[in-house]
């Protein structure tokens, strides 16, 4: 009998079509898993709405403060809110609208969006406390 020989290659796994398609099953509309509270906090104190959003693409957030988008240090560096990773809104000072600035306080949403859908959170009321 001859002896046997083996030789090991090695191999690397790729995507096929058949593996795409299955990975298009898997996408998924948005869906809000943590909503944001009404919250009551005192001027120039900092601030966080919460909001967590899940789906397949993930899902983009922003923020809408009575109806009109909420600005970020995203579209302008020098703003006092910022969007943090998970989706949450914070604030680094809270303003209560006097000498012209425009006020924090208001009903806020979280609107998180992907290719298959939009989906809103409920409502939050922001209130700014003057001390």
């Amino acid at each position: 009998p001859q002896p046997l020989h083996f030789t090991i290659y090695p191999v690397k796994c790729f995507e096929t079509s058949r593996r795409r398609s299955r990975l298009r099953l898997e996408e998924s509309l948005p869906e809000i898993v943590e909503h944001p509270r009404d919250l009551a906090v005192f001027k120039g104190e900092p601030a966080t709405l919460d909001c967590r959003a899940q789906g397949r693409p993930r899902p983009i957030i922003e923020w809408y403060r009575n109806g009109e988008r909420v600005e970020t240090s995203e579209d302008h560096p020098q703003s006092q809110r910022t969007l943090l990773p998970h989706g949450s809104l914070f604030f680094y000072q809270l303003n209560p609208g006097r000498r012209g600035a425009r006020s924090d306080e208001g009903v806020y949403t979280c609107v998180a969006r992907n290719p298959l859908g939009i989906v809103q959170s409920r409502n939050a009321s922001l209130y700014v406390a003057c001390e």
